[in-house]
């Protein structure tokens, strides 16, 4: 009998290890939160980019300094129904800290108030 099953490739398990909580309230007081999938900023290493909602049509995100994140909280990963899998966190930003908030739009289909 000739064996007709291969080994398949383990996938890869992520396990972090325990980090101590932040203080909630000391967090509510000095930082803002802003939840969504976190990507390298193409050009400025010193940014991050913060995806909203990834799979929605009309997505906007978020850039922000590294510098200005006071505590990163994982938040559950999202699915599509082909299988992918994206990141998704909650980002604590100090108050007072320059956020850029950016709005993809096509120009054909905007609505021109003139």
């Amino acid at each position: 009998m000739t064996m007709t099953k291969f080994l398949q490739q383990a996938k890869r398990l992520e396990i972090q290890p325990y980090k101590k909580k932040a203080n909630i309230e000391e967090l509510k007081a000095k930082s803002i939160p802003f939840i969504g999938s976190p990507l390298r900023h193409p050009v400025d290493k010193a940014k991050v980019v913060l995806i909203v909602d990834p799979y929605n049509q009309t997505n906007f995100y978020y850039e922000f300094k590294t510098e200005d994140i006071t505590f990163v909280e994982d938040f559950p990963t999202i699915v599509n129904i082909e299988g992918e899998n994206v990141t998704m966190v909650k980002l604590w930003i100090r108050k007072g800290g320059i956020g850029v908030r950016c709005s993809p739009f096509v120009v054909e289909s905007f609505a021109s108030p003139f």
